[in-house]
């Protein structure tokens, strides 16, 4: 069961009348406000980062100490 063409009419129907025009436009306004300054914080990143390159400092790992290893021993087989 899935939705229809007229079911998808319906909502958006009820949608228009429960938010009103004016409603729906405004928050249309504010989405689009959101992204532009979404994109001017990324291109303001990107600028940052392209003028002060980030230099990371590596330090070698301390090599793990030296444990006595146990050898397995081999696993007896079934007999049967």
């Amino acid at each position: 069961m899935g939705l229809s063409w007229s079911h998808i009419l319906i909502v958006l129907v009820l949608f228009v009348l429960l938010f009103g025009r004016g409603k729906i436009s405004e928050l249309m306004g504010d989405v689009a406000h959101g992204i532009k300054s979404f994109k001017k914080g990324i291109s303001e990143d990107e600028e940052a980062a392209a003028e002060e390159p980030k230099v990371i400092e590596h330090q070698g790992a301390k090599p793990a100490p030296k444990t006595a290893s146990r050898a397995k021993a081999p696993r007896k087989q079934k007999t049967g």
